[in-house]
């Protein structure tokens, strides 16, 4: 009496008719909705989470590049998207800035600084700094340019932060170069 076992009562058959738009099964029990709600926080394995968020960051970053290539502003970094950094992008890439032959030129004032002549040595001074500061000149005033255009066009307060050295460090590099690809042609400023 005391030491039997309890039996557990045979589940009873239901016979009542399955209802449309009723549930039609018992409710479970709250444990056992909570024991199937169980997993870690933190994964447990972290050879297979860094395996899985290095392909995740290889995944994104190969949908972001090609989508600078392409010019598809959906999947491109939050640095280059929106109506504005299209703007200063195309304006910068419709005109000549002598940003782009800087770099050209340096390799050649290079070649020129192994050469132990006065006149080589002078002309390496002159070509050096003399490219750097009307450089810095153009690329004042095509801001200036840039700056009026973006006020025309989207408001006077409508410039994001750090525009000005996006315009800057996209005029320095040489076109070819640049991303996202330059989508117009030379001399199609836009409007």
């Amino acid at each position: 009496m005391f030491w039997s076992k309890k039996t557990q009562p045979a589940p009873v058959a239901d016979d009542r008719p399955e209802r449309p738009g009723a549930k039609n099964r018992p409710t479970p029990k709250r444990r056992d909705q909570e024991a199937a709600n169980k997993h870690p926080v933190v994964n447990t394995d972290r050879k297979a989470a860094a395996r899985s968020d290095r392909e995740a960051r290889r995944v994104a970053m190969a949908e972001s590049r090609a989508a600078m290539v392409t010019g598809d502003e959906s999947k491109m970094p939050p640095r280059d998207k929106g109506p504005i950094k299209r703007y200063i992008r195309d304006y910068v890439d419709a005109r000549f800035s002598l940003g782009e032959a800087l770099l050209p030129m340096m390799l050649l004032a290079l070649l020129l600084s192994f050469i132990k002549e006065v006149w080589a040595l002078t002309t390496v001074f002159l070509l050096v700094y003399g490219l750097l500061f009307m450089s810095i000149a153009d690329v004042f005033f095509m801001w200036r340019k840039i700056k009026a255009g973006v006020a025309a066009k989207f408001g006077a307060d409508a410039m994001p932060a750090g525009a000005m050295m996006y315009a800057v460090m996209r005029a320095y590099q040489i076109r070819r170069s640049r991303l996202p690809r330059p989508m117009i042609k030379r001399g199609e400023y836009p409007v």
